[in-house]
C-alpha cells in the first residue's frame, strides 16, 4: 500500500475541513515570519546607520528627533546651531572626529545634505564614478538617489526649499552640478544628495542679488544643523554630553541610546503580534485535531477494510500522521511565502518613502524553530486524533454494515 498517496488523497477528499486548518496555519506562520524579519531588518538597519556616530550635537529640542533627522534623515531637524559654537567642540580632546551637517533643501523629495567629505568616510562610502565635491554647488549622489532621479555625471538641477518635495519655490540661479556618484554602501548615504556646506549657505544667503558678494559669508552668522561626533575615548561619553547640555545652548544626543529606546517601544508591539500569532498557531493545531478526528470517524469503514487487507494499526496511525504532516508542511510553506511577500511590499514602500532598504534575508534559525513547532503541533494533533484507530472493532464495524 502506498500510504503517502493514500493520505494525500484523504486530505483532498474532505477539502473544507483541511482548508480551515490550513488557513489558520498559514495566517500564524505568515505573521510570525513577517514580524521576525521586519524587526530584525529594522534593528539591523538602524544599528548600521547609527554605528559611525557616537554623539549628535544640535539645537535644543527632542533628542530622538535630533538623531532621526541628523543621522537617519527621516525627521525634520530641531533647528540650527552656530558654526562657531560647533567649531569649538571640534577642538576638545574628547573628540576624535566631528562632521558638520546642514540641511535646507531637497530635489524631488531627496534631501540635499551640506557637509564635508569626511561624512562619506564615516560610512566608508566610495565613489563609483566621477570625483568628490570640491567647490560650491557640486554634488555627489548616493547610488539609490542616482537611480531614482535618473541623474548622471555632468547633469545640473535646481533645488527646492525645505526637506519635502512641494515644488513651491525653486532656487533659480543656483544650479547644482553632479560631479560624482557613489557605490552602494547599504547605509543612509545611498539615498542622499551630498554637497559642501558652502552650497547650502550660498543658496540661502541674501547675497543672491549681488553675486560677487556671495562667498563673503560672515563667520559669526553661519549656521549648521548639527555636528556628528566620534569620541576619542570612552570617557567622552560620560563627560561630553553633560557638558554640552548644561553649559551650552545646544543639546547632545546619543544615537545608540535614543534608537535603543525606540526599538524597545517597537519591540513591545512586535511581541504582542507574535503572541497573537502563536495563539493562532495553537488554535490551528486544535482545528487540525478536530478535522482529522472527524475524518477518522467518517472513514471507520474504509480503515476497517484496510485492516482486513492486512494493514496493521501502526500503518493506519502512520496514514493519519502523514495527513497531519502534509497539512503542517504545506501551511508552513504558504505562510512563509506570504510573510516574505509582505516584507517585500513593505520594503518597497520604505524604499520610496524613507529610502530604507531591506534585504530579503535567508531563513533564520527562528524560522527553522517555527517550522519545527508547526510540524510538532500537527504531529501531536494527528497522534491524538488517531488514537481511536486502535479502538477499531473491525468485525463489528464490517458486520454492522451488512
Amino acid at each position: 500500500m502506498n500510504l503517502v498517496k493514500l493520505s494525500f488523497k484523504n486530505l483532498i477528499s474532505k477539502p473544507l475541513n483541511a482548508l480551515l486548518s490550513l488557513l489558520l496555519l498559514v495566517l500564524s506562520v505568515a505573521l510570525v515570519t513577517f514580524m521576525l524579519q521586519l524587526s530584525a531588518q529594522v534593528k539591523g538597519n538602524l544599528d548600521k546607520n547609527i554605528k559611525p556616530v557616537d554623539l549628535v550635537v544640535g539645537a535644543k529640542g527632542s533628542p530622538l528627533q535630533l538623531v532621526l533627522s541628523s543621522v537617519l534623515h527621516i525627521d525634520a531637524p530641531t533647528g540650527n546651531i552656530k558654526l562657531i559654537e560647533a567649531e569649538k567642540l571640534k577642538k576638545s580632546r574628547l573628540v576624535k572626529a566631528a562632521v558638520p551637517v546642514s540641511y535646507g533643501d531637497n530635489y524631488k523629495g531627496v534631501r540635499i545634505l551640506g557637509t564635508e567629505t569626511s561624512y562619506l568616510k564615516l560610512y566608508n562610502a566610495e565613489l563609483a564614478t566621477g570625483e568628490l565635491f570640491s567647490k560650491s554647488q557640486q554634488v555627489v549622489l548616493g547610488s539609490e538617489t542616482a537611480k531614482k532621479l535618473q541623474l548622471k555625471l555632468g547633469d545640473t538641477f535646481l533645488s527646492s526649499h525645505g526637506l519635502a518635495d512641494q515644488n513651491l519655490e525653486e532656487h533659480h540661479g543656483h544650479p547644482f552640478k553632479v560631479v560624482g556618484i557613489l557605490k552602494p554602501s547599504g547605509s543612509v548615504v545611498d539615498n542622499l544628495i551630498i554637497t559642501n556646506l558652502e552650497s547650502i549657505w550660498d543658496v540661502h544667503s541674501h547675497a543672491d542679488e549681488h553675486s560677487d558678494d556671495e562667498h563673503h559669508h560672515h563667520e559669526e552668522d553661519l549656521e549648521v544643523t548639527s555636528l556628528l561626533i566620534q569620541f576619542s575615548n570612552p570617557m567622552a561619553m560620560m563627560q561630553l554630553p553633560r557638558y554640552i547640555n548644561d553649559k551650552t545652548n545646544m543639546q547632545a544626543a546619543l544615537p545608540s541610546l535614543e534608537i535603543n529606546r525606540l526599538v524597545k517601544l517597537l519591540g513591545v508591539g512586535v511581541q504582542t503580534i507574535q503572541l497573537i500569532a502563536i495563539a493562532i498557531l495553537l488554535v490551528s493545531g486544535l482545528s487540525i485535531f478536530i478535522s482529522l478526528l472527524k475524518a477518522i470517524r467518517e472513514r471507520r469503514q474504509e480503515l476497517a477494510v484496510l485492516r482486513t487487507y492486512g494493514a496493521t494499526s501502526a500503518q493506519l496511525l502512520w496514514l493519519v500522521l502523514l495527513e497531519g504532516l502534509f497539512l503542517g508542511f504545506i501551511g508552513y510553506v504558504i505562510g512563509w511565502v506570504i510573510g516574505r511577500v509582505g516584507l517585500w511590499v513593505i520594503s518597497n514602500y520604505a524604499q520610496s518613502s524613507y529610502g530604507y532598504t531591506f534585504n530579503l534575508a535567508t531563513p533564520t534559525k527562528w524560522e527553522a524553530i517555527l517550522l519545527a513547532a508547526t510540524l510538532g503541533i500537527t504531529v501531536i494533533a494527528s497522534v491524538f486524533a488517531s488514537l481511536s484507530v486502535f479502538k477499531l472493532n473491525v468485525s463489528k464495524i464490517l458486520s454492522s454494515e451488512k
